[in-house]
């Protein structure tokens, strides 16, 4: 309504605009070429998928929205890599990264505009980095999860040991609170590195899948292929069909390449090093959580030991509690008002009532202790309780 009172018309066109302008934005993806120029592309999935050549259901490994394991892909023009916080997609001439509000992401950006470009070295011995593209993006990409990893796991080391040991020595309720976040932390981070883990050995492990890593491999063998440059690669509307083309292609190039396909020696030296490092981090989490064991079968211990104790307390004073009922029931007897002859003898009666009384009673009390002792019930801890006193 218009401060007249006249109805405002709304142009649905402006509402289309802006809500295309919502959906893109949720969308946008940021290219790194091989000369470390980043430019933010505003794409939806379908023209990523023609600019990638990868199939839909690699891109949906990617969606921030769904929740995927870790992946490291091999496909015939791309790699798609899912490890914790970078989404991204590898070719032979750039890199593409879901634009994501995640600092840790920051960083990353940066590394990879300064390590994609090429490296030239020593101008007078013509040494020139020769890694593929591929290769230096991966690189980018596993030092900064592993690093990642690494630092939690330091802080959360930092944060553990301290807690554990002031647990040791003061069972509280803050002291277990503060150790039971500690370790569902822990937990979370620990199958966090082992997802990555798993990846990385998972990779190693096959050959065929490094092999289909060498993006920039591939390549130089269909530009040199001519009966494989003459028809299409990649079939958009049908995965399968896509797929067998894929493979087919790849058996096609098995004369261009010779045995150079099946060399993944210097993907498997990469991996290797971080597969090293990501493993000596799970490494630590195995240790903290080892010592979290020890400390929970600690604290047991401690706990048992307590409640023993409140039992051979509780045996005390129940024996106790027999011989003083006993002395009560003595003391009722003579206190019934019934006609006795020697009730005339009050004070000598009465003496010998109490002395015998009492004794019985207090020898009773030492034969029960003594009994419970001689079967191990109580007297070890009261001896251990009067050593450390």
């Amino acid at each position: 309504m218009s401060p007249d009172g006249e109805p405002v018309t709304v142009d649905p066109s402006t509402v289309v605009t802006v809500k295309r302008k919502t959906t893109k934005s949720s969308r946008s993806w940021i290219s790194i070429d091989t000369t470390g120029q980043r430019t933010v592309l505003d794409e939806d999935k379908y023209a990523i998928m023609h600019r990638v050549q990868i199939h839909a259901r690699d891109l949906r490994i990617l969606d921030p929205n769904l929740s995927y394991p870790s992946a490291i892909l091999g496909r015939e023009r791309a790699i798609v890599l899912n490890l914790e916080h970078i989404k991204a997609i590898i070719t032979a001439q750039e890199v593409l990264i879901r634009d994501s509000s995640d600092e840790n992401l920051i960083p990353v950006l940066e590394e990879f505009q300064r390590r994609l470009p090429v490296v030239q070295g020593d101008a007078e011995a013509g040494e020139e980095d020769e890694s593929p593209f591929e290769f230096r993006a991966l690189e980018v990409v596993l030092e900064a999860i592993c690093s990642l990893l690494a630092a939690r796991t330091t802080e959360l080391e930092t944060s553990a040991y301290p807690a554990l040991d002031e647990l040791t020595l003061e069972i509280s309720s803050r002291n277990l609170e503060r150790v039971r976040k500690l370790k569902s932390a822990m937990t979370r981070l620990t199958a966090r590195v082992q997802k990555v883990r798993d990846e990385l050995e998972q990779l190693l492990d096959d050959d065929d899948d490094m092999a289909d890593i060498y993006l920039s491999r591939k390549l130089a063998g269909v530009s040199s292929s001519v009966s494989v440059s003459d028809e299409p690669l990649w079939y958009p509307t049908s995965p399968t069909i896509g797929s067998k083309i894929s493979r087919a292609s790849r058996m096609s190039l098995v004369s261009v390449r010779g045995d150079d396909e099946n060399d993944v020696e210097e993907l498997e030296m990469l991996l290797e090093a971080y597969f090293m490092q990501i493993d000596s981090t799970l490494n630590k989490l195995t240790a903290l959580r080892e010592y979290i064991d020890d400390t929970e079968d600690y604290i047991n211990i401690q706990l048992d030991n307590h409640r023993n104790q409140l039992i051979q307390l509780e045996l005390m004073l129940s024996s106790g509690t027999v011989c003083i009922s006993m002395y009560s029931m003595i003391a009722g007897i003579f206190g019934m008002n019934i006609p006795y002859t020697w009730n005339d003898e009050h004070g000598y009666v009465f003496k010998w009532v109490v002395s015998l009384t009492g004794t019985f009673c207090a020898a009773l009390f030492v034969i029960v202790l003594s009994y419970a002792r001689y079967k191990g019930l109580v007297g070890s801890w009261w001896s251990k309780e009067n050593k450390q006193d």
